[in-house]
């Protein structure tokens, strides 16, 4: 082969492993991975109900899909910030929000969203404060202080109300109805306002503070970072997630019940695994876990529109669980191969 020749072959052979490179990094990737399941779940749902985001039915779908997402955003930050912060008390934190807002609020006359709103808010920022004081100075094992918040707030709950109770604020009334003849829901306020949030924080560049704890927390020390303070953020914001979650829920039973709440905490750790946040900490957002939530959902969906008994649902989620913290661990080695890799919307 002459040197022209050599020239001009040699584009091409560089094009081959360039695109093969290209093609197994999206592979690689955990959001890539997600993304294409909703995609690819979505097909599936319109090919099994093709009336499934018609008017009629996409804000009841859109309602029952909002306190999951949140619950799952509830989660990150805890995990972002490393040391096995896996928060197990999501779910009923979120649930005594929902109790709060009914049993307690309303009969005192606290029922306008001016007021249990913000109180709500306030609630689940004591809540996730609570976690991540007893973790950042306490010293003590997250999985274990938010087993024991769970079972607290679990049984809190039920004290509080002891049996589903009717009636909800209005402001319940308004998240549970849509714009644009039902095309556009009211509760994704709830999840504008988070992301907003995360943005916000993002720009103040506490979110980074969180990643670099998480990453490393002995270089973050040694770099002046507080890092007690940034965990007791994590979970404090982690708790504010939470209640927004529980007023998505509030205004999707249009009641208060304490039994709804702990149902979430599985359903958002599988969610944050799914969405490739990485276990451990370090690396990851929220878009991933949002995605992992409408993917749980989607299944759950499809499994129902096709009669399959939901006896089944626990061990799809459970099978679902299992592959991503695979997958996770897999994309976990190789971005720890390429530094400055860690990240995440």
């Amino acid at each position: 082969m002459t040197i022209t020749q050599n020239a001009a072959a040699r584009p091409l052979a560089q094009a081959a492993p360039r695109g093969a490179r290209i093609a197994g990094a999206a592979v690689r990737s955990p959001l890539a991975v997600v993304t294409a399941m909703v995609v690819a779940l979505i097909a599936a749902d319109l090919a099994v109900t093709p009336t499934m985001f018609s008017g009629g039915h996409l804000a009841g779908s859109v309602n029952l899909l909002v306190p999951t997402a949140l619950a799952a955003i509830a989660g990150v930050p805890s995990i972002l910030s490393g040391g096995g912060g896996l928060d197990l008390s999501v779910g009923p934190l979120l649930g005594f929000v929902n109790v709060f807002a009914v049993a307690v609020l309303m009969p005192h006359g606290l029922g306008s969203g001016w007021i249990s709103i913000p109180l709500c808010l306030l609630l689940g920022a004591l809540g996730g404060a609570v976690n991540g004081a007893l973790v950042a100075y306490g010293r003590l094992q997250p999985i274990v202080v938010t087993l024991g918040t769970y079972l607290f707030l679990a049984g809190i709950a039920l004290v509080v109300l002891p049996q589903p109770q009717g009636g909800a604020p209005g402001w319940a009334g308004f998240l549970s109805g849509a714009w644009l003849g039902g095309y556009l829901p009211h509760s994704l306020v709830l999840l504008l306002a988070a992301a907003l949030l995360w943005l916000a924080l993002r720009r103040l560049g506490f979110v980074r503070l969180i990643t670099a704890v998480g990453s490393d927390t002995r270089a973050a020390y040694t770099a002046g970072v507080d890092v007690a303070a940034v965990r007791l953020g994590a979970y404090t914001i982690g708790g504010v997630f939470a209640a927004l979650a529980g007023l998505g829920l509030t205004g999707l039973i249009g009641s208060g019940d304490p039994t709804v709440g702990p149902q979430y905490t599985l359903t958002a750790m599988a969610a944050v695994a799914l969405g490739g946040n990485a276990l451990a900490g370090g690396r990851g957002g929220i878009l991933g876990p949002v995605l992992g939530a409408a993917t749980l959902f989607l299944i759950q969906s499809l499994l129902s529109a096709l009669s399959v008994s939901s006896l089944w649902i626990q061990v799809v989620y459970g099978a679902v669980l299992l592959a991503a913290i695979c997958l996770n661990s897999v994309v976990g080695t190789a971005t720890r191969a390429r530094p400055g890799a860690a990240g995440g919307a």
